[in-house]
């Protein structure tokens, strides 16, 4: 009788966009900071699980608070320093350095990670939390970092899908 059932449509689910479109692609595998940000991101990575280790052991035991410091500022300098090449990428393949469509979201948590290393730092110049507080507030920054680094792993992951079904169409 000629009805369709949702059978016959095929998928129903909506197309999600390809992460970069061909052009955007070629400017991103062009681009240096490409390779910093690949060099950097793991290196920010290993940085992170030390001195989580360390501000761990010094609210646990008390001991090595200088340890857990110096550890918390090399993060946020290593940080900083991804950021500002990432936003520098950013305008290489997208145009702009920061809130580009395709990691919108992943720029705004990006922000609030940087106000939270930021807050460490100036806990720490000016004494407005103890030790501890600081320590508490760098495992805040460490917490959204996480988050925040899943955020670009679950994106680029999906991008790669993207592109290899796109590449099997």
């Amino acid at each position: 009788m000629g009805h369709k059932t949702n059978l016959d449509r095929g998928p129903t689910a909506p197309r999600v966009p390809p992460l970069y479109t061909p052009e955007e692609r070629i400017r991103r595998d062009r681009s240096p900071w490409t390779i910093v940000q690949g060099v950097l991101a793991p290196l920010q990575f290993l940085v992170f699980l030390v001195s989580l280790v360390l501000v761990v052991r010094y609210l646990m035991t008390g001991q090595g608070h200088d340890a857990a410091t110096i550890s918390i500022v090399i993060k946020t300098v290593v940080l900083y320093t991804i950021m500002i090449t990432g936003a520098i990428w950013e305008k290489d393949v997208f145009g702009v350095y920061l809130f580009a469509p395709a990691f919108y979201w992943e720029d705004v948590f990006s922000m609030l990670v940087l106000a939270l290393h930021t807050a460490y730092l100036v806990a720490l110049t000016t004494g407005w939390l103890d030790d501890r507080q600081q320590m508490w507030l760098a495992l805040a920054a460490y917490a959204t970092y996480v988050i925040n680094a899943g955020q670009f792993i679950l994106k680029l992951r999906a991008a790669r899908l993207s592109a290899q079904s796109e590449a099997y169409a």
